[in-house]
């Protein structure tokens, strides 16, 4: 099978070193095409492809941009790997398997008991949305972790949800493209403690976590050499 593209929006900011040692665990460990970023590119990139995008909207709207003009861009790969830039792969992967976090009501449950604001929101209003398209329980893919999808069904999740300003992407493209999956806990280490689990062949973290705590250390320690798509000496 072909190598997928693999897809990274990025903000703008400074030097991103999460960035920078997500992109050598999947040089080493998840097989794919061309690295594609879309949104802003760190100057220490090197041997990417480069899709700007105006980044003038909340966090939500820059990243529906990005993907949206992943979906719209020719020379992307019709099924292409959509990763964040917090996003690590401890374990060499033959293929990105396809992963959720179980049904959608519980993740609500979760967020709802630690706190509000726009991303509840717009998991409630994604919800709804899927039962309104006849998906009575849906799933949640809004994990911390690659996923595959195809340009068609995710043009076609985000046209149904375009009238949420917080759409869960990840989600409506699961769900209405009925991709199922296997059922995992998130990965999102949001501490600097050493309890998380290293065994996991994925993980990701916050800034604060990835730059201070044991789980940064240990990424860090796992992928010392610089990859590919590091300028030298940047």
């Amino acid at each position: 099978m072909e190598a997928l593209d693999l897809v990274v929006p990025v903000r703008e900011g400074p030097s991103n070193q999460q960035l920078r040692y997500a992109l050598r665990s999947w040089e080493e460990n998840l097989p794919h095409r061309h690295v594609w970023i879309v949104g802003y590119k760190p100057a220490w990139l090197d041997g990417v492809r480069f899709i700007p995008t105006r980044q003038a909207g909340t966090k939500y709207a820059n990243t529906t941009a990005a993907v949206r003009a992943a979906c719209e861009h020719p020379e992307i790969s019709e099924t292409f790997l959509y990763a964040n830039d917090d996003m690590f792969v401890m374990e060499r992967l033959d293929e990105m398997p396809v992963l959720h976090r179980g049904p959608l009501r519980e993740a609500e449950s979760y967020y709802a008991a630690r706190a509000s604001g726009s991303y509840l929101r717009g998991m409630r209003e994604t919800r709804d949305l899927l039962v309104e398209e006849g998906y009575p329980d849906p799933l949640s893919y809004e994990l911390h972790v690659p996923l595959e999808i195809s340009k068609t069904g995710m043009l076609r999740a985000l046209d149904t949800g375009r009238h949420l300003d917080v759409l869960h992407k990840r989600t409506a493209y699961g769900v209405l493209n009925e991709i199922g999956g296997e059922r995992i806990a998130d990965v999102k280490v949001m501490h600097r403690q050493p309890r998380f689990d290293r065994s996991s062949p994925f993980l990701s973290t916050m800034p604060d976590s990835f730059a201070n705590g044991e789980v940064g250390r240990v990424i860090r320690s796992q992928f010392p050499m610089p990859s590919t798509y590091e300028l030298r000496g940047h």
